[in-house]
Formats: structure tokens, sequence, C-alpha cells
């Protein structure tokens, strides 16, 4: 009997590390493990943590060069920069075993991916993936080997006719964008805020293909928990729909929330949730199920990181964590001392005894603010693919 839901971990997932002043901090994926841990998550029936083997060079070559791969192997085992590849810039420094650490996490989103498609597991994550900005040839974005492309490009290549990858992370999902521009067997969507204020500069609305199957919305700065999932509700779930993909993979960076110090959208770890919810509810309505997850950005370590990647992973075995939980105390008294940071108290981001921040969305179907940025924003990415996909960009739901 397949299980619920597969979580792909090792220990040594933490050797991806580019240093203890490097803002992707292997703590981050540590902390998530040692709370999903103490809250049970990873102790319910329908779980399971299993192990998996690097990905070997004919696996990665799906997606990168191989005289990138070998670069790769060369800057790890000497030390030198490889800078016609990025590797050996402020983003991504040299470290040594570099090839192994970025294989282990690629192995690990492959064997997600075969876990769901093989049957095994009904949904399988990788919270140390999602590695979105490497490209064919080259590091990028604190990225060495774009693990959810490797992982989407196996699908294929073992008889997928259509994938879906969503992309919630702060910053473009460009990397996947590129692997499958113009391939009309996989669809990408990336939610991010715009180019003109962050890293990468590209996920402009107009930056797609000719089947519509490369979707960017880009948000405006401060966007919040009930703007963004508006933008997401208009978007994520007509198109899923229409494409009618066999296989869901996402991508679940939370340095979208208020407090990342690389980005400045405004959401907070209850609005992240509801779009774990609604990614979730998406993969039973429209692909049986089939969910394959990983983790991404997110650098704000201790207050954001462990607790999103939680409720993501109890979201995925169906036990959600209610957001008024406490943390458990053998959790905080571990941050403290691995961080020296105090820990938050509780799951949610509101205060004892607070309303909840709003997660209500305003439907599209509600009608359209040409005043709105939010609005401006969303209409540009419907009016660019929607009618690619038989579907009014003015009215569709």
């Amino acid at each position: 009997m397949s299980r619920s839901l597969r979580i792909l971990w090792d220990d040594k997932l933490t050797s991806y590390d580019f240093g203890p002043t490097h803002p992707l901090n292997p703590v981050r994926v540590e902390l998530t493990m040692a709370l999903a841990r103490d809250h049970g998550v990873l102790d319910h029936p329908n779980v399971e943590v299993a192990g998996f083997a690097a990905a070997g060079d004919d696996l990665i070559g799906l997606v990168h060069d191989p005289g990138y791969i070998a670069a790769v192997k060369r800057a790890g085992g000497t030390g030198s920069p490889e800078l016609a590849h990025g590797l050996g810039s402020p983003d991504n420094p040299v470290f040594p075993g570099m090839h192994e650490a970025a294989a282990l996490v690629t192995g690990a989103s492959v064997a997600a991916a075969e876990a769901v498609w093989s049957g095994e597991a009904e949904h399988a994550a990788n919270v140390a993936g999602g590695l979105h900005h490497a490209m064919r040839d080259s590091a990028s974005g604190f990225c060495v080997y774009n693990d959810p492309a490797i992982a989407i490009a196996w699908l294929l290549e073992n008889g997928a006719r259509r994938v879906a990858y969503v992309d919630v992370d702060v910053h473009h999902g460009d990397g996947v964008q590129a692997a499958f521009f113009d391939d009309p067997r996989v669809l990408t969507i990336s939610l991010h805020e715009g180019p003109h204020t962050l890293f990468p500069g590209t996920g402009h609305s107009h930056e797609t293909d000719t089947a519509g199957t490369a979707v960017n919305v880009a948000l405006p700065p401060g966007t919040g928990d009930a703007a963004w999932l508006r933008a997401f509700h208009a978007v994520v779930p007509p198109l899923l729909r229409a494409f009618d993909p066999e296989i869901l993979v996402t991508q679940h960076g939370c340095d979208s929330h208020a407090l990342d110090p690389l980005a400045h959208l405004s959401l907070t770890v209850d609005g992240q949730r509801a779009a774990y919810e609604a990614l979730h509810g998406l993969a039973h309505e429209i692909t049986g199920g089939r969910w394959v997850l990983t983790g991404g950005g997110g650098y704000e370590l201790v207050h954001v990181v462990p607790r999103a990647w939680t409720h993501l992973l109890a979201e995925a075995a169906g036990r959600p964590i209610d957001p008024a939980t406490p943390t458990p105390d053998s959790w905080r008294e571990f941050v403290r001392r691995r961080t020296g940071q105090n820990a938050p108290q509780r799951m949610t981001d509101r205060a004892a005894g607070q309303e909840p921040p709003t997660t209500d969305v305003k439907s599209w179907a509600d009608g359209y603010d040409p005043a709105s940025r939010l609005d401006q924003a969303v209409l540009a990415t419907r009016r660019a693919v929607f009618p690619e996909h038989g579907l009014d960009p003015l009215t569709e739901t």
C-alpha cells in the first residue's frame, strides 16, 4: 500500500553549504526537520521518511551541459573559481564537495518524482530542493544544479506527457522556465516579486512562449496575504484545469514573508500556509493527488523557514497543524542551542488572542480594479497566456 507522503531526507543534505556568512544557510532545513519531527509530522502512519541515491552525471545531464558538470566537479575539488560557469561569485562561492552536495539534493528531488510517478507515494517532498535558478551551463542565485527541472525532465523521460510546475518563491523561477521554454508538455507558473525590484530581473508577464506554457505573475513590492492569494487564485487554478497535467511539481520558497531580508513582499506564515492548502487541493482535483514538492528560497532562518515548511509537510501529510498550536518546548530549546536565537512561540504570526491575518480572497469574478497595481499585474498575465488555453482573460476563474 502506498503512503500518502514520502519525505526524502538524509542529514548529508546539509552539506550543500556556501559558508557561515552566506544567506542560504543549511541550518534552515535542519531546523525544519527538527520542528516537523517534534510536532509528530514524521510519525504519522501515512508518512515515510526515506533515503535516496545522489544523482549521477547522466541524470544531471538531462538539464545541464557535460562541460558544466565537469566544471562543478573541478571547482569543488580544487577550490578554484570557474567564473565562466558562475562558480566562485559572491552568490555562488566554491566549496569543497560542491558537486557531491548538489548531486545529493538533485537525487532527492528525482527520487520524490519517481516515488509519485510509480505510485509508491501519493505525494513526495524534498525540502532541501527547489534550486530553481541554475541554468544549463551556469550556476545562478545560490543554485548549482536545477533539481526541480531535472526531476521534471526525468518525468518526461519516463512517460509523462503533461507536467505542471508552480513556483511560489519570491524570486522568478527562471532556470526551470528556461529549461522548458517552448516545450508544450510542461506548464511553468511563477508568482514572484516583479523584476524591476528583485533578482534575477526577469519574469515579466510578456515572457511567454507561443503555447502560453511559460506563465509569470510579477507582483508589486509590499504585496501581502490577501492580495497574493487573489493573484494566485486568479491565475493558477484556471490554468491548471485547462492544461490538465498528469502530475504537479511545486517549489515553495518562503522568502515571500515580510521578515525575509532579501526581498520585499509581505506575506505571513498564515498566508503561505493557505497557499500550501490550495496547491494540495488542486493536486487532488486535477492530478489524482500526484504531487511532488520542494523547498526553495527563505532567508529568515529561525522564525520563517522552519514553521512555513513544517506547515507544508503537515499539509501534504493530510494532518495540517492548527496555526494557534505552540511550537514544542524541545524545539525551542534546540533552536537556542543551535543558533543562539529565541524561537517563535507559536505556529502562526498572530499574537495570542489576536485575529489571524486575513487570507480571504476577493475573487477575480467579483471585478477588476484598474487602479490596483496588483490587478494590473494579474490582468497582464491573464492577457498574455489565457487565450492560448481557451480562457477569457477578463472573466474566466
